[in-house]
């Protein structure tokens, strides 16, 4: 099949003959109406859609498979299913289910950017453990979590926890040496302890600006902490509700594009209507204006209800970053954090790519056309 667009980081116009899943060959073009190609997108941090959850006591391959395709229509290529702080036994399933998943369906596995385990080793303050339910953060337990990999087949591939237990170094060093990368996040750590956790092999922030006390020191605090380390890369949820312009201004600014990466943070509310929900966070409220929060309140989130494409658009326009840079945020930028060979446009490269539109108002989502994952087309707007 051929693909003919403008490419996001050059511009100039080409056409992509893809075969076997690859790209054959390369050819310039010259059609002023062909709309912005790129790679598909990669989301590190998604843990459901649609009322479904990766966090499910009855979590089944085929639910699976339909939240990890549920994200074609927005230009999705690879993505992380991540659970979140729950207890073991609940855990150990839905590790299991997600490895039989990438095992048997190749939609899964197409899909697949390894398991994102986000807590239970998170603080258990309130402000910075967010959502997360009290009763399971906990301090990190290396034969604990090695039980977890065994469940997941060795899949998991980020851990998200605070660095503020007195073990945490050693299970970072533990956990790295098996090639598992180690992110800070949902923390109360102080200086040295986010110091500590960086020197033993932590190199991200999870969803930097979020996951925090609701008043904090002016300085020093984790948050300037984790900005100022050049060790760490930061992925920033910039959707239009977890953080104010002003703030993603600063923290693009402060880290360097170079060194950010969008997610979305997804939950099951995603794609629901506004109202009460019972999630494995707890009881959720989606706003009028699709926020979720934690029921009861206003202040805390409850993870995110917009897709990826939301937060390149966002990022633009909060940050004024322009489109080459807000599209490596959510490709390149990943993909080299989690060493995938991704989004080139020359023969042999994936044939994974996106087709779509800019709104004439920059603050409005991307218009996606057309997905294609392994050569094939799995979204095509009408």
């Amino acid at each position: 099949m051929k693909l003919v667009g403008r490419r996001y980081d050059t511009e100039e116009m080409i056409a992509l003959t893809l075969e076997l899943g690859v790209v054959k060959a390369v050819t310039a073009v010259d059609d002023p109406a062909a709309p912005w190609l790129a790679p598909g997108f990669i989301d590190l941090q998604v843990n459901g859609y649609g009322g479904l959850e990766f966090n499910d006591p009855e979590l089944t391959v085929a639910k699976v498979e339909q939240m990890m395709t549920a994200f074609d229509p927005f230009g999705v290529a690879r993505l992380s299913p991540t659970t979140t702080t729950a207890g073991y036994d609940l855990l150990h399933h839905a590790l299991t289910v997600l490895a039989q998943a990438k095992a048997e369906s190749p939609k899964v596995a197409q899909r697949w950017a390894g398991i994102h385990v986000e807590g239970p080793y998170i603080s258990s303050e309130d402000g910075p453990r967010g959502a997360h339910p009290l009763a399971h953060c906990r301090a990190p337990d290396w034969d604990e979590f090695q039980r977890l990999q065994e469940a997941a087949q060795g899949e998991i591939r980020l851990l998200t926890l605070s660095p503020e237990y007195d073990n945490a170094p050693d299970f970072i060093r533990q956990a790295t040496a098996t090639g598992v990368r180690i992110a800070i996040g949902h923390t109360g750590a102080n200086s040295e302890q986010i110091r500590a956790a960086v020197d033993a092999g932590a190199t991200l922030s999870t969803h930097l600006g979020n996951g925090s006390h609701g008043i904090i020191r002016r300085h020093p605090n984790y948050i300037w902490d984790q900005l100022a380390e050049d060790r760490l890369v930061a992925s920033l949820i910039v959707d239009g509700h977890h953080l104010p312009r002003e703030v993603v201004q600063s923290l693009v600014r402060g880290k360097t594009p170079e060194r950010c990466i969008l997610v979305s943070d997804i939950t099951s509310m995603g794609g629901l209507p506004p109202g009460y929900y019972k999630t494995g966070l707890g009881a959720v409220e989606v706003l009028e204006n699709g926020k979720p929060v934690v029921a009861g309140q206003r202040e805390y989130l409850a993870g995110a209800a917009l897709p990826i494409h939301v937060n390149i658009a966002k990022v633009m326009d909060f940050a004024g970053v322009d489109l080459k840079t807000a599209i490596e945020m959510a490709t390149s930028r990943p993909a080299e954090y989690i060493g995938c060979d991704y989004g080139r446009f020359t023969p042999g490269a994936p044939a994974d790519f996106v087709l779509f539109d800019q709104d004439a108002d920059p603050t409005q989502p991307l218009h996606i056309r057309t997905n294609v994952l392994g050569g094939e087309v799995v979204y095509q707007a009408s």
